[in-house]
């Protein structure tokens, strides 16, 4: 085998995994053992270069994506430290277009695995090479090879254990690499020392490097060769299958540390330095000549309250420097970035990961080049679509001025808000993906624009119907000197089909209405129709205007609106109002070990089961469809992370409105009557 020099050139590594697994701890560690910073930071303390944001720190945990760009060795590495929690997927998934290679960090412990299936989904369907890193192992409380099986259930790809740990008695004190067969003892916060390999795990050391080795050869025909012929192979020969599996995708290397003492850092650092392949790799995945004029992609949007707008941006091919002209806007500002830290620099080349300043017009997501024209968009990641909804307005009127402008400039921020006025309620709602993702909203909205919101359950879009029809004569009659006004109607109320709508049909014959009167009876219905007799927009119906009468002098359009308004006011009453409410479609996705509770949950509120089925592409998910009415909708998400580890999710549509009687109608209605 011809081997390789190891990859050079600046390269970006996406830190991700489930909430309070470590990441930004294992940020720290890396920016201590590359000196970066003589002292590390604790996130209980809030004094880390990860997670700087008032909100971040005031909750312990990441809601944003932290960059920061370090020099290892003649390694230049910028770090993605990104969020845990699925409620901030979508920020991962936006830094994950510009990464080389990503850290899978997890906890030793098996019932936490299926908590790594979205992250690990997302890197799989990138195609985005990835290491995983078993943290806190000093907190372990079974072999590592007990949770391997587990680990190895929610990864598509093969996962090639790299080391065996060296234990003394229930404390894991070093390791055993399996790729340069030496033993290491850790030191806290400093290079692990080697030792000889202890008899204690010769035999274990043994049977995991034939393992893994067996791993490679299933990608090499050289080595299987040589494992048949029981020679040892080249130790060179094994770190170039390893570099060259990643590179391709074939495995997923495992090591083990802890990021709060530092051990086992400096042996994942040294991996990544020499493993990860170049940003030319990952241009190629994207369609991009790494040899072509100046291309860039926005992968994070900040906004500060100091610098401004600052867009982190993955520098795919070309150079940019300070002032240059990206997509019609000058760059105010070229840098590197260190958490809430920015270096300036005068320019960036290929591959480099940086901070640009006063973009106001780009967007996260968006390509820019220095041409003339915008250049044709690169992929960006498919948006999650919102799961949590609250209803919102400002607490005062001078706030209302600002609102639209702040809740623009937050979902700059996060393309994962979604605002928006409701047509049927008339309310402006806040959308995302949990109860945490819009409280850090309102927390943003109040320390950056000094906005504060009032914030509420949204109102469900009750409608009603008539279950029967009736017939109704209406007239408007007033004298008051000069021209009076004078509206004469009789009108048919029909009930239709559950989805029909509404009909207004003209059977007027001789002239007794006369024909320019007609547009305003209708027009009379409509607006009735927005208010029912049980306070809520009718459908479903239709209404036929077939007598009437009208006179010469007093007769208008606004006399004969008025007269069909009286006639549907005293004749809706008589046709047996019903409630409706809206059933929404529901397809969740869960891992199958937890179908059976979904079923529960979906019953729990009075969901009607439609049957389920294998989620394509994903194997051990099922997806289950039901109707749910929409009232049931609100916190649905929360109950349902809470009972698949935070993994299952859902997509929604309206489907079709559905009579509501009994108690919960009535308590509907009341509710209805008291907040008028």
């Amino acid at each position: 085998m011809a081997l390789k020099s190891k990859p050079t050139g600046p390269r970006t590594i996406a830190l991700v995994g489930p909430y309070l697994s470590g990441k930004t701890t294992l940020l720290e560690s890396i920016l201590h053992a590359t000196g970066a910073i003589g002292r590390k930071g604790k996130v209980t303390e809030g004094n880390t270069v990860g997670d700087t944001s008032a909100e971040a720190r005031e909750r312990h945990m990441s809601v944003e994506v932290n960059a920061a760009a370090v020099e290892a060795q003649d390694d230049a590495l910028v770090f993605l430290d990104c969020p845990g929690s699925v409620e901030f997927l979508q920020e991962a998934r936006n830094a994950l277009i510009g990464a080389d290679a990503a850290v899978v960090v997890c906890e030793p412990e098996a019932e936490k695995a299926a908590m790594l299936l979205p992250v690990l989904k997302a890197l799989e369907q990138s195609g985005i090479p990835h290491f995983l890193f078993v943290n806190k192992i000093d907190k372990a409380t079974g072999p590592v090879r007990d949770l391997l099986p587990f680990l190895q259930a929610v990864s598509e790809k093969p996962l090639v254990l790299r080391q065996v740990p060296i234990r003394e008695g229930e404390t894991i004190t070093g390791y055993v690499d399996l790729a340069t067969d030496r033993a290491f003892v850790y030191r806290d916060d400093a290079p692990a020392e080697m030792v000889q390999i202890p008899a204690s795990v010769a035999e274990r050391r043994t049977e995991a490097r034939f393992a893994m080795l067996e791993q490679l050869a299933d990608f090499d025909d050289r080595l299987m060769e040589a494992l048949l012929e029981e020679k040892d192979p080249p130790r060179e020969a094994v770190f170039q299958d390893l570099a060259d599996e990643l590179r391709d995708g074939l495995i997923v290397p495992v090591l083990f540390g802890s990021a709060e003492t530092g051990h086992g850092v400096r042996r994942l650092l040294k991996a990544l330095r020499h493993e990860v392949p170049s940003h030319t790799t990952a241009a190629k995945r994207l369609g991009i000549d790494p040899a072509g004029p100046p291309l860039c992609q926005i992968l994070k949007t900040y906004v500060t309250p100091h610098a401004g707008k600052l867009s982190l941006a993955r520098i795919w091919s070309g150079s940019v420097e300070d002032g240059a002209v990206l997509n019609g806007e000058r760059v105010a500002g070229l840098f590197r970035p260190r958490g809430n830290r920015q270096d300036k620099i005068a320019a960036a080349q290929a591959g480099e990961t940086v901070l640009l300043g006063r973009l106001e017009h780009a967007r996260t997501g968006d390509t820019l080049g220095t041409g003339k024209e915008p250049p044709p968009p690169l992929p960006r990641a498919e948006m999650l679509p919102p799961v949590f909804e609250l209803a919102v307005e400002a607490a005062s009127r001078n706030e209302e001025v600002k609102l639209s402008a702040a809740v623009q400039k937050l979902m700059d921020e996060d393309p994962a808000i979604r605002f928006e006025q409701h047509s049927d309620t008339h309310e402006f709602v806040l959308a995302g993906q949990g109860d945490i993702h819009l409280k850090v909203a309102f927390d943003r909205l109040r320390s950056k624009h000094g906005l504060t919101l009032k914030a509420r359950r949204p109102r469900v879009a009750y409608k009603e119907a008539i279950r029967k029809g009736t017939t109704q004569h209406g007239r408007h009659k007033r004298q008051s000197g000069g021209h009076g006004q004078f509206g004469d109607v009789h009108i048919e109320i029909t009930p239709l089909s559950r989805g029909e709508g509404f009909r207004f049909d003209n059977r007027i014959v001789g002239g007794v209405v006369p024909k320019n009167f007609i547009p305003a009876v209708e027009d009379g219905v409509r607006e009735y129709l927005n208010h029912g007799p049980l306070g809520f927009p009718v459908v479903d119906l239709a209404v036929a205007l077939f007598d009437g009468q009208y006179h010469a002098v007093d007769s208008s359009e606004l006399a004969f609106k008025t007269a069909a308004r009286i006639a549907m006011t005293e004749g809706m009453p008589k046709c047996d109002p019903v409630l409706l409410e809206p059933i929404v479609r529901v397809d969740i996705a869960v891992p199958n070990e937890h179908t059976s509770k979904v079923n529960g949950l979906v019953s729990g509120r009075r969901g009607q089961i439609l049957g389920f089925d294998a989620r394509p592409d994903w194997s051990g998910w099922d997806v289950l469809t039901a109707n749910l009415p929409q009232s049931e909708m609100h916190d649905l998400i929360v109950e349902l992370r809470s009972l698949t580890q935070g993994t299952g999710t859902y997509t929604w549509a309206f489907d079709h409105l559905q009579e509501l009687t009994g108690r919960l109608a009535e308590q509907v209605l009341a509710h209805s009557k008291a907040a008028e």
